[in-house]
């Protein structure tokens, strides 16, 4: 369950899974020529991530931005990969690797600004999203593994932030004073809620790890894994839906904007970005009950 190193070689599924999609729409984007397009954020009809392909040996992975139209290569100068994670209008976050490691940046359209934390025994900073003035993500410490943190770009603050009892933290989602992510403990991968004062865990009945990587008021997406599989979900804290795309080895789900999921789904020609959106009324009642009401039409 374990997402850091989000450049090229970044989440190549192989596994075997099932497809349960159901009642929604699923959109293939893919950026032409390319075998890999990871979709890690969306804002509104915009999409950002990575593209890049696996046999290219000179070249890395190239950070875009995509509005339903053109694609948009963003890419830090003098870097050898570039993950665009996060949007909030027209700010952008991530990551990017050059000769002395990994970095986080926010880039404005205009100009890129490196937010690494300086802190001792640091060997990478991911930035994983943003909303207003604040960015969270995770940074490695060599010996201590993992941290969650919150970044105020206008105090130029660091909070650290880790779930009680946990040995790694990452957080990789923000909406108002709510994040998510997913820590590690003795008995395995757990996803999280914490509103600022308290931790809630949550895990996927019968899986045996959960990720929750995006939310948007009460709805969470992830991904969880049954032991040889990953699969993507929908949570809106009360009901688990699995949404898998049709075919696929394996799917995760990264953000969630409205009725509107984005991620990746890997088969045999790669791994590829897609949109899920969700019927209006957007409701998970009638996600829940999409099959059924398909062998009624019947």
């Amino acid at each position: 369950m374990k997402r850091l190193i989000t450049i090229c070689a970044a989440v190549v599924l192989v596994f075997f899974g099932a497809g349960y999609a159901i009642a929604g729409t699923w959109t293939t984007i893919d950026k032409l020529g390319e075998n890999l397009t990871h979709i890690y954020g969306i804002d509104g009809s915009n999409l950002i991530g990575n593209y890049g392909n696996y046999y290219n040996t000179s070249g890395g992975c190239h950070g875009f931005l995509y509005n339903g139209t053109n694609w948009t290569t963003i890419d830090k100068p003098g870097s050898i990969d570039t993950s665009i994670m996060g949007i909030d209008g027209s700010n952008l976050v991530g990551l990017y690797r050059d000769d002395s490691g990994n970095h986080g940046f926010l880039y404005n359209g205009a100009s890129w600004t490196t937010i690494d934390i300086d802190k001792p025994g640091a060997t990478g900073t991911y930035i994983e999203d943003i909303e207003g003035n604040t960015l969270v993500g995770v940074y490695s410490v060599i010996g201590s593994g993992n941290h969650g943190f919150l970044y105020n770009t206008i105090s130029q603050s660091w909070t650290t932030l880790d779930k009680p009892g946990a040995t790694n933290t990452q957080i990789y989602g923000i909406d108002v004073s709510n994040l998510v992510g997913n820590y590690r403990d003795g008995s395995g991968d757990h996803g999280f809620l914490y509103n600022g004062t308290d931790w809630t865990s949550f895990d996927k009945p019968g899986a045996v790890g959960t990720l929750i990587s995006g939310i948007d008021g009460s709805n969470m997406v992830g991904w969880y894994s049954d032991g040889s599989s990953l699969h993507g979900f929908l949570y809106d804290g009360t009901s688990w839906i699995t949404l898998d795309k049709p075919g696929a080895t394996g799917t995760q789900i990264y953000k969630i904007d409205g009725s509107n999921l984005v991620g990746t789904y890997s088969d045999a020609s790669g791994d590829h970005g897609f949109v899920y959106t969700i019927p209006e009324p957007a409701t998970l009642l009638l996600v829940g009950l999409g099959a059924v009401l398909l062998r009624k039409k019947h």
